[in-house]
């Protein structure tokens, strides 16, 4: 839970950059700077609440922090392999990587799933 409520925050530090540099800036598309910034923040937004739903064993709240994740793959793969940007795209991958091996452990498992009965 520490692991997603830190990828949250990075989230919303992000979308805050987003913001400050479309505002003092000269992007392409305000409209799609700004829509970036929304997604980052929605994120965030949903990341946290996921981790709220784990900390209080909510089954529910593994599937979109899961999906998140997933998401994230492809995203951190292209940063850091296609974009040459290792520093953005390696914290995202193993962060990915390690919140989708730690929501699969057997303790987790045992803690989340629920009973088929």
């Amino acid at each position: 839970m520490v692991l997603i409520g830190l990828q949250s925050l990075a989230l919303l530090v992000a979308a805050g950059l987003l913001v400050a540099k479309t505002l003092g800036g000269h992007p392409d598309s305000v409209g799609r700077a700004l829509l970036g910034a929304a997604l980052a923040l929605g994120t965030a937004a949903t990341l946290g609440l996921g981790a709220r739903g784990l900390m209080g064993l909510r089954p529910a709240a593994r599937t979109p922090i899961v999906v998140l994740q997933l998401l994230a793959l492809p995203v951190g793969y292209s940063l850091a392999f296609q974009a040459g940007l290792l520093a953005y795209g390696a914290p995202i991958l193993v962060g990915a990587l390690a919140v989708l091996y730690l929501l699969f452990t057997p303790a987790a498992r045992a803690a989340l799933d629920r009973d088929p009965g």
